[in-house]
């Protein structure tokens, strides 16, 4: 069995975990093959109520438009690429709770090459069915199962080349060309938010966009029940969130924040930790105003956004996917109304 510990083949792979650091030369790197794979998604705006404590302007960065559904499929297919042979000889595998599953067969499917991935219990039908449909094989674990594997990069009961599905400098950079896309749309965005789930798509956007424009902020967003990032960042260093509950946000909220990716999350501007009601409403939104379903992890980005704590002027949330199952959306948005 190959782990394909998930640095291995990055730029800092020999730089201590305090210097990590994506650079923007990466990014930029990954923009000019990520369109093989993955598209570039809109930004649209979204008229809001005037006098409301929320921003001046909340624009949508509709990643749930991909073709999986998900933001994910840029990093991964950007990994991807970049195996030799020899990595790819055996197949390739990841974790995941549904979504970077997805990219991660997207892109094996593109490379000819096998990909197997273990798969959370807590992720939805939709998704477990789109991955069927990319080839992949299909190992189910438990929650806990899975993100033990994702700390220690290896399994007993997975084979070939592991693309961890965040903890990766070239996973990271290619999440990070979402955030040049924002900045070419929007040059003078103020703060752009995002779903915290293992930290991968928000330190890509902050390789991305902090060269290029060092005063915009970049927040987390976490579900109530699932906010390590938020508890890591008053503790000043990586915790486990002890409260952690499985919730329909399965795509966003972790049990803790990765010692390696610290680096690269706690110059963020914050964390803003929403209540599930609020995500059901930030999903119902979208999908009122844009007539486009957002997934749980997405939901908290435009909670979070519409809740004023971003700051004002013009804010950006990513739409981060929309792989949810569809009873499971009419039920949460129907309870909107109720």
């Amino acid at each position: 069995m190959t782990t394909g510990f998930g640095m291995s083949h990055d730029y800092n792979c020999f730089l201590p975990i305090s210097d990590r650091h994506i650079s923007l030369a990466a990014v930029r790197d990954a923009a000019t093959a990520v369109y093989a794979a993955a598209i570039r998604t809109p930004l649209i705006r979204v008229e809001l109520p005037t006098g409301g404590a929320g921003p001046s302007e909340l624009y949508l960065k509709l990643e749930a438009l991909q073709p999986i559904g998900s933001f994910k499929i840029r990093g991964a297919y950007n990994v991807v690429r970049q195996l030799t042979p020899d990595q790819l000889k055996d197949g390739v595998w990841t974790v995941s709770a549904g979504n970077a599953a997805q990219g991660v067969a997207f892109a094996a499917r593109k490379a000819g090459v096998r990909c197997s991935v273990m798969v959370m219990d807590t992720a939805p039908d939709t998704k477990i069915r789109a991955i069927e449909r990319l080839g992949a094989t299909i190992v189910r674990a438990t929650y806990d199962e899975c993100w033990t594997t994702v700390v220690s990069r290896g399994s007993d009961r997975m084979t070939g080349h592991l693309v961890h599905p965040f903890d990766d400098d070239m996973f990271i950079a290619g999440n990070g060309t979402c955030g040049l896309e924002i900045l070419e749309d929007l040059p003078d965005v103020d703060a752009i938010v995002a779903p915290l789930g293992g930290g991968g798509l928000l330190a890509g956007l902050a390789a991305a966009v902090h060269p290029l424009k060092p005063d915009t902020r970049i927040y987390a967003a976490e579900p109530e029940t699932a906010a390590p990032l938020s508890t890591s960042l008053a503790a000043g260093q990586p915790r486990y969130f002890d409260k952690w509950k499985a919730s329909f946000v399965d795509g966003a909220g972790g049990k803790s924040v990765l010692e390696t990716m610290w680096p690269l999350l706690k110059t963020l501007s914050g964390s803003l930790v929403v209540s599930l009601d609020d995500v059901a409403h930030g999903m119902k939104l979208v999908a009122e105003r844009t007539h486009i379903i957002a997934e749980g992890a997405a939901g908290c980005a435009i909670a979070a956004a519409l809740s004023g704590r971003a700051g004002a002027g013009t804010v950006v949330a990513v739409v981060s996917g929309g792989n949810i199952d569809l009873a499971t959306f009419a039920a949460l948005v129907g309870a909107c109304d109720q």
